[in-house]
């Protein structure tokens, strides 16, 4: 294959994985766990998952955008 093929498709199964580990790590935490969920209120451990979430996906973007500008 041509190096540039190779290389194009390494940056699409990296981009991926990164989105696939992210979301089991948010499933993870959200719905296994139950911080995603507001059944019984609002709690800490609610209220901190969402502002990870919000930042995770922030510097999941920045990550793509870093990546494929190059």
């Amino acid at each position: 294959m041509e190096p540039e093929i190779v290389f194009f498709l390494k940056k699409i199964v990296w981009t991926l994985s990164a989105l696939l580990i992210w979301m089991m790590i948010n499933i993870l935490f959200g719905i296994k766990w139950g911080y995603g969920l507001f059944e019984e209120g609002h709690r800490l451990g609610s209220l901190l998952f969402y502002a990870w979430l919000c930042i995770s996906i922030w510097f999941l973007y920045r990550l793509y955008r870093n990546y494929w500008t190059k």
